[in-house]
């Protein structure tokens, strides 16, 4: 096994590009603060002509991330309207997310 520079990753429905140390958020993942977890979905490693792309994922390679927090994201306002009807709908969201922190990438 070798460790790489850059990788597409796949974890909740999205991907998402890493490098080594880079933090990133995807959709909140059931893990402790400081935990150790390894992405196993991994599309593509390396850059350039070394770069291995999977079919549909590249086969032995994984990501070690650590999480470093959770939150929620900004709250966005959902309207529904529908004129000379009298009809108003208000209502708030806000996404749920956890950070990551890349540690290694291997292949």
């Amino acid at each position: 096994m070798s460790t790489f520079e850059q990788a597409i990753v796949r974890t909740g429905g999205k991907q998402y590009r890493v490098e080594p140390g880079s933090v990133f958020r995807v959709e909140k993942l059931e893990a402790e603060v400081g935990n150790n977890i390894d992405l196993a979905e991994v599309l593509l490693v390396g850059r350039g002509k070394d770069a291995k792309v999977g079919t549909p994922l590249v086969d032995g390679a994984k990501v070690k991330v650590t999480v470093t927090s959770h939150g929620r994201g900004p709250k966005i306002i959902v309207y529904k309207f529908k004129r000379r009807k009298n009809y108003r709908r208000k209502a708030g969201h806000r996404q749920p997310f956890t950070e990551l922190r890349v540690e290694e990438i291997t292949a």
